[in-house]
């Protein structure tokens, strides 16, 4: 009897040790594969300058019948861009250390402007990024998220795109897990892309035909370092807005501008559409209105204050007898090329 009493102590003994080495103990401190529950608050934050702009642009008390109609119609063309909802998020937990691999992801359907979730990760020191709009988005893809240093919102690579067709959004956090405590983190996500519009008078332009594109714009969106990346200046189409009065009204959804800073995204900032004008254009309005008699004129608007994250832009202009475009800004610069033909300038279909 006592040979089997010391037996089972002597097994008791062993299993306890083992549970101690393996499990989250006190006298083992590195706690790197201790799990855990946590919440995690989302929350998209729309700064936006959307309304300030269509009420001083379009909707004042000397506004035409076709600001009018324009105004109408782009609030219904961006009001799922400029929107504090999202319909998919994407979650990655990082390592803090030099490789930055991804230790956790998941995907989320959360339509809605805020959402909780409840993890359960191992206790650790996290960099955390956010993205949401990304699924339905016509353009953009986020790529190479396997490291949180190489995380990007990719836009696709040709020589003239489309506009974007979500509101894109995204978010960063330090995160630090601590075993045996309750947390809560909140997340806010910010706006990473933008919007421009051109609202053209027609009276009296004998006006046959006119497209309009715009240039100058960010290509790539690193989403840890909220950085925008300019590798090559593509054209971007606009969509021509139908409206319910004589007149025409273009607009396009995309990436931001260059800017006289660097150029991030909108955050903890109470003027973030107020700045100063660039020395040269920093993008570009390019319109080519075709003639009755056949003849296409090219205008090209230079505008020297950026669009920026977050922002609506619109212009105003009149197209003349001859098919140029002139601005009501003062401070576009206009450049035209009257009979213009193709391959003149970068090659766009007509």
């Amino acid at each position: 009897m006592d040979l089997i009493r010391h037996i089972l102590k002597y097994i008791l003994a062993v299993m306890a040790a083992a549970l101690l080495v393996q499990g989250c103990s006190l006298i083992d401190e590195d706690l790197s594969d201790c799990e855990t529950d946590y919440n995690i608050n989302y929350e998209l934050r729309l700064v936006t300058n959307m309304t300030t702009e269509l009420q001083t642009q379009l909707e004042t008390e000397v506004s035409t019948e076709v600001d009018v109609a324009a105004g109408a119609a782009l609030r219904e063309y961006l009001k799922d861009i400029f929107t504090d909802h999202a319909h998919d998020v994407d979650l990655s937990f990082y390592d803090v250390s030099a490789d930055s691999l991804r230790l956790h992801h998941e995907a989320h359907i959360m339509d809605a402007n805020q959402s909780s979730y409840t993890l359960y990760i191992p206790v650790h020191r996290y960099m955390h990024t956010t993205v949401a709009n990304v699924l339905e988005n016509n353009l953009v893809t986020l790529q190479k998220d396997e490291r949180c240093h190489t995380g990007t919102l990719h836009q696709e690579i040709a020589d003239t795109i489309s506009a974007h067709t979500t509101g894109l959004f995204t978010a960063r956090l330090p995160m630090e897990v601590i075993e045996g405590i309750d947390q809560t983190f909140d997340v806010k996500l910010y706006m990473a892309n933008c919007a421009a519009a051109l609202v053209v008078d027609t009276t009296g332009s004998h006006i046959k035909n006119l497209k309009v594109y715009m240039t100058g714009f960010a290509t790539d969106f690193d989403i840890c370092d909220s950085l925008y990346h300019y590798r090559y200046t593509p054209i971007v189409r606009t969509d021509n807005l139908k409206l319910t009065a004589p007149g025409m009204c273009f607009a396009t959804v995309t990436y931001p501008s260059r800017d006289v800073r660097e150029t991030k995204t909108v955050i903890e900032t109470t003027d973030p559409f107020i700045s100063e004008d660039a020395e040269k254009g920093l993008w570009q309005i390019r319109t080519y209105l075709t003639l009755e008699d056949g003849t296409v004129t090219e205008t090209k608007l230079s505008v020297t204050k950026p669009l920026r994250a977050g922002q609506l832009k619109v212009f105003k202009a009149k197209a003349l007898f001859n098919g140029a475009v002139q601005p009501d800004d003062p401070e576009v610069g206009v450049s035209v090329a009257l009979d213009w033909q193709t391959g003149q300038t970068h090659e766009i279909p007509l």
